[in-house]
């Protein structure tokens, strides 16, 4: 038998360690981003995650898995990729959504967003709106 041993964590304490990016872009180079973002646990096929920034995001999607998004602070408008389109849902704090699997995706974000994430991995990537 694994000795295994659940750590927990502060969400508060995790975010103020990271560096808040004031200006990303689809085409944010990945040493601007070093700091925003952090693993804090592997959970399954993928991890859990935090993030601090604003701007916006490239579009990305997950073929393995649902991801799972809650923002604890701030807010973003997560722009989902339909047949009809890009359908916006704003979230504010203490609000989550389901991307499910192989849902492309994207972040727009003014002013702020502290946000959690449950990711599958692997995650696709694309600068344009996928076709």
């Amino acid at each position: 038998m694994t000795d295994v041993r659940p750590h927990p964590f502060s969400l508060g304490d995790e975010i103020a360690t990271l560096t808040f990016l004031r200006d990303r872009s689809p085409t944010t180079p990945a040493e601007e981003t070093a700091g925003t973002f952090r693993r804090l646990s592997g959970y399954r096929d993928g991890g859990v995650f935090v993030g601090h920034w604003a701007g916006s995001s490239e579009w990305e999607r997950h073929p393995v898995g649902d991801e799972i998004v809650l923002v604890v602070d701030g807010a973003t408008t997560i722009f989902f990729l339909t047949d009809g389109g890009e359908e916006p849902a704003q979230l504010r704090p203490g609000e989550l959504v389901v991307v499910p699997q192989g849902t492309w995706h994207r972040f727009e974000t003014p002013d702020r967003v502290q946000l959690l994430s449950v990711t599958p991995q692997p995650t696709d990537h694309a600068v344009d709106r996928p076709t």
